[in-house]
């Protein structure tokens, strides 16, 4: 009898260690993000008025992406579940919130796609996924800035397609992609676009076409330099032509390690619109000051900003016309 329960508890423990074995192999994780931030008008009022945001009314605000409300605010929500297999794989990244309604356009699905690791140097990727143009992301635990810049909120958010990724060597690397029109879901028109991106140790050189019906073309270089152990210098420049309408600008992001919980960035940027919203041929010079502290996984940063325009598309207390806008966030960001 002894000799059979020694037997039996032998096989359970084999029975269960290959269970875990199994399991073990499927990598599956789970990750994603949660943000809320409290915003003041320093140079305006917080209070809503008919007269802003081109006569739509709300609180007044710099005419970027996300960030965008006074007082207490929500950011988004988002879960992300991969799975990852041998040579195959998939995410599914949903968000909800503010944010996500502005970035996914109500669909709440931030990235959705399947991939396939052909070879060591070959990945094809069918879907939804996120831009591969400009310095910023949607995910806030991943941009330095809590608020965004004019380059990123201009430019693409996300793209439905296929995608093919090139290890060429340990240094370059090349994308090739063939997807529906920028941030359309699905294709109603039967205009494509053509994406393209060649990388060079940590520097990018991207390219967007289609025929006219979103973005028209554009051209992004996104990278950095490591100046020190402590201080990073990240670069965004673009051009984007859609016959005669679009826009161009420029990004510096010097960041400086003062700890190891403690980062101070500077985000300064020029940017023009071409014969385009919100006045023709207007251009904005914006700094934004952003501390960032780190406590496990919340990350909380204050930030000033300034935007100077080349014309009065602002308001003061007063709700008198001017060309700047200064504005003080507190943001908290926790990943998981």
């Amino acid at each position: 009898m002894k000799k059979l329960f020694t037997l039996s508890m032998l096989f359970m423990a084999t029975v269960l260690f290959a269970q875990e074995e199994e399991a073990s192999d499927k990598k599956v994780s789970i990750s994603g993000t949660v943000d809320a931030y409290y915003k003041t008008n320093i140079t305006s009022t917080d209070v809503a008025n008919a007269a802003f945001n081109d006569g739509d009314g709300g609180s007044q605000n710099f005419g970027t992406s996300f960030a965008d409300e006074t007082g207490f605010a929500l950011g988004m929500a988002n879960i992300i579940a991969s799975y990852e297999g041998e040579k195959t794989g998939v995410v599914a990244d949903i968000a909800f919130g503010p944010r996500a309604d502005s970035a996914t356009g109500g669909f709440n699905l931030n990235q959705l796609y399947a991939y396939w690791n052909v070879s060591d140097g070959t990945t094809l990727t069918l879907g939804r996924f996120n831009t591969y143009l400009g310095y910023e992301v949607i995910s806030p635990a991943a941009n330095f800035n809590y608020s965004t810049s004019y380059l990123f909120s201009n430019g693409p958010f996300s793209h439905v397609g296929l995608k093919a990724d090139f290890a060429l060597s340990d240094d370059f690397s090349l994308m090739l992609a063939v997807m529906n029109a920028t941030d359309v879901n699905s294709n109603t028109t039967g205009d494509y676009a053509l994406g393209a991106q060649l990388g060079y140790a940590g520097q990018f050189l991207n390219f967007y076409y289609d025929s006219g019906v979103v973005l028209g073309f554009e051209i992004d270089y996104t990278g950095g330099f490591d100046l020190s152990d402590s201080f990073f210098l990240g670069i965004n420049g673009a051009y984007a032509d859609n016959d005669g309408n679009g826009f161009y600008g420029a990004a510096l992001y010097p960041q400086l390690a003062a700890s190891d919980s403690f980062s101070i960035g500077l985000r300064g940027e020029y940017f023009n619109w071409m014969n385009d919203a919100p006045v023709d041929d207007t251009d904005v010079f914006a700094v934004t000051l952003t501390g960032s502290y780190t406590l496990e996984n919340l990350i909380i940063k204050p930030e000033l900003r300034l935007d100077s325009n080349s014309e009065e598309v602002y308001f003061n207390s007063d709700l008198e016309t001017t060309k700047s806008l200064a504005a003080f966030t507190l943001a908290a960001i926790y990943s998981f």
